[in-house]
């Protein structure tokens, strides 16, 4: 790990029912960078040394993810909700000493970062989204094609132990699978091999994969209900929010991932990246060339 982010330092967190790991570097303004599924912090390696030059950046495992603690799930999944895992995050920065921050999470980090948004918009300075719309906006648009896109929200959020049982068989070559087939390559080849050992490592425990399935259980449940409570009071995301996606990624199968976001938040932006669903990793020269300016904008 030390050979993917020089000069950074560990840090540990005890939240609400769960111990956060993160790994901090860099100097200037807070940056909260929130990795996704069925990844770690690692994500950020090829976009961290740009980024750690103008800013502080906090790179955490969130709940049931690399490093940071699994605890035990609960009848209605609000161990793993998004609300929960904004909870740890807003905890985190503050314990940090940072009250108002800057975030940018990709997949299912983008689902807490606009979580944390919502429920805590006095911490909140800006959001970038990689990759995502909400979560119940992806399941009030989903039909066959983006079901056979997204099959693992269905497989995932499935009742213990079926999802389980078929990950325990070998969790390594689902993980080597499913993110090779999310890429506009359908392949392993953007990705650092120190990364993907991480990832590897992370996934390949029980605990961690049980831990993932809990995530999407609560995305199939309290995460979208917490999200149609928002629309039916009319709540909307004050804070300036950037929408990045891939050409080929998951967003693109919906009805569009601007037109989305801004009938959810009310000052957005964004732009296609040519990549899948790893923008992060597959282009980070486009994502940085995309996300830099909008920082510059509004982290302080």
């Amino acid at each position: 790990m030390s050979n993917l982010f020089e000069d950074t330092r560990d840090h540990a967190f005890e939240a609400d029912g769960a111990t956060i790991f993160a790994r901090i570097g860099g100097n200037g303004p807070p940056l909260l960078l929130l990795h996704g599924f069925p990844q770690t912090h690692a994500m950020w390696h090829a976009v961290y040394p740009e980024l750690s030059r103008r800013y502080t950046c906090v790179m955490p495992d969130l709940r049931g993810y690399g490093r940071s603690s699994c605890p035990a799930n609960d009848a209605g999944n609000m161990a793993y909700s998004k609300r929960t895992m904004a909870a740890d995050m807003v905890g985190l920065m503050t314990s940090l000493g940072h009250h108002r921050f800057v975030v940018a999470g990709h997949d299912r980090g983008g689902r807490v970062a606009y979580r944390m948004a919502f429920d805590h918009p006095d911490a909140v300075i800006a959001i970038a989204v990689f990759d995502i719309v909400p979560t119940a906006a992806m399941w009030r648009q989903m039909d066959t094609a983006l079901g056979m896109k997204t099959y693992h929200w269905f497989m995932l959020a499935q009742p213990e132990p079926l999802p389980e049982m078929l990950l325990g068989g070998s969790p390594e070559k689902y993980l080597d699978y499913t993110i090779a087939s999310w890429t506009r390559a359908r392949d392993l080849s953007a990705f650092d091999p120190r990364a993907m050992a991480v990832y590897r490592e992370s996934f390949a425990r029980p605990d961690y994969f049980h831990a993932a399935c809990n995530d999407y259980r609560a995305g199939a449940t309290i995460d979208r209900e917490i999200d149609e409570a928002d629309i039916a009071a009319g709540r909307r995301i004050a804070a300036p929010l950037l929408a990045l996606w891939g050409d080929a990624g998951i967003p693109s199968a919906t009805s569009g991932p601007l037109d989305t976001w801004r009938q959810w938040a009310d000052n957005v932006e964004g732009q296609g990246i040519d990549a899948g669903h790893f923008i992060a990793e597959e282009n980070p020269a486009a994502t940085l060339a995309a996300l830099m300016p909008f920082l510059a904008r509004h982290a302080v």
